[in-house]
């Protein structure tokens, strides 16, 4: 059975390699009359690309989608929508040496043991690559949710490794900066922090939250249909996604129920610990999403390994790879947050009109 479909009524199907001719999706059901053309779709694009800066993959691909179908005279017909990007700089020789290895921490193991043969060429279908794919039918969702209901999705950097940096929120600092950090005043520290990683060779995990504001309640349903189990969902199929919370998520073990359920009054909630979510089912608060990101396994540094014989082996990873997957997973998680939510206005819109 295929698994690289995503959603009910709003579906996206992605496909391709991270070092194949070239990416790409389908998008079905989204509604007629949506004006988009490639350039919309190429600014997000830009804001997860890589070789931007020094703190990310130096693999610098153009990017350039191509819409081959499902748009006439600038505007969706209602029809499914075919997106394409080809990959041109991709340096498959930088794998050669890893073909019969399989990486610690990386999927080649379990790939592997699924379907008896991989790709391994920059990790073929595991590679964050896909995602470019997610951020571009994230655009559509983005765009369709602020026009037909003002919702607006805002992602940023919680955390690099040990560096907390959204205990001052600055909105505007967000897009003025590589991380996508919220706090200006941490951002000559990230840059430190990156550059002495770098140099050791190691790697770095992240938290990456994000905010949907004007949420309409009633999203989600009872009692496999919650739209908090369905954003969980979306946010742990992001490659190196280890973890997510809703709300105050685990932080919520060491709170008293006096402190975490949201008194109502005829002004509003007082506080918003259920993330905007009760009982499956969106609240009409802010939904916020915090998730995880492992650190990167694909590292120069030496480590121990078997390869596809069973024999014990050294492995060493060539190739270009993030530092910290996290730094360009903000474009990712905001996109993943609306595919969600446009997939559950337009589920609620069918069941209730």
């Amino acid at each position: 059975m295929s698994h690289n479909i995503f959603g009910h009524v709003f579906r996206i199907s992605t496909f391709g390699e991270s070092h194949g001719p070239a990416i790409g999706c389908i998008i079905d059901g989204c509604p007629p009359g949506l004006e988009i053309d490639a350039d919309e779709i190429r600014l997000d694009l830009q804001r997860r690309a890589t070789g931007k800066t020094r703190h990310t993959s130096q693999r610098r691909e153009k990017d350039d989608v191509q819409i081959l179908s499902g748009v006439f005279e600038g505007k969706t017909t209602g029809t499914p929508i075919a997106l394409l990007i080809e990959n041109t700089d991709a340096r498959s020789r930088d794998y050669e040496n890893i073909k019969r290895q399989f990486r610690p921490g990386h999927a080649d193991y379990t790939y592997w043991k699924k379907y008896g043969f991989r790709d391994y060429r920059g990790g073929g279908r595991s590679s964050a690559r896909e995602t470019t794919m997610r951020v571009a039918a994230g655009v559509l969702a983005k765009k369709w949710l602020k026009l037909n209901h003002s919702i607006e999705i805002q992602g940023w950097l919680a955390q690099l490794g040990p560096i907390r940096t959204d205990e001052v929120m600055d909105w505007d600092s967000i897009e003025r900066n590589p991380f996508f950090c919220p706090d200006p005043a941490k951002v000559t520290e990230l840059e430190k922090y990156m550059d002495a990683l770098r140099k050791s060779g190691d790697s770095v995990g992240a938290r990456v939250n994000v905010i949907a504001r004007h949420v309409p309640a009633g999203l989600g349903a009872p009692i496999y249909g919650k739209l908090d189990a369905d954003l969980a969902s979306a946010m742990m199929s992001i490659n190196a996604a280890k973890g997510v919370e809703i709300g105050a998520g685990f932080d919520s073990v060491a709170q008293k129920g006096t402190e975490h359920r949201d008194e109502m009054t005829q002004r509003g909630f007082l506080s918003n610990h259920a993330g905007g979510v009760l009982g499956g089912i969106s609240s009409g608060q802010d939904v916020i999403v915090s998730t995880a990101f492992k650190p990167t396994s694909s590292l120069r540094i030496p480590c121990q390994g078997l390869d596809i014989d069973g024999n014990e082996v050294e492995i060493v990873t060539k190739g270009r790879h993030d530092p910290c997957v996290g730094i360009r997973a903000t474009p990712i998680v905001e996109a993943m947050m609306a595919l969600v939510l446009m997939d559950h206005i337009l589920l609620h819109r069918a069941q209730n009109g």
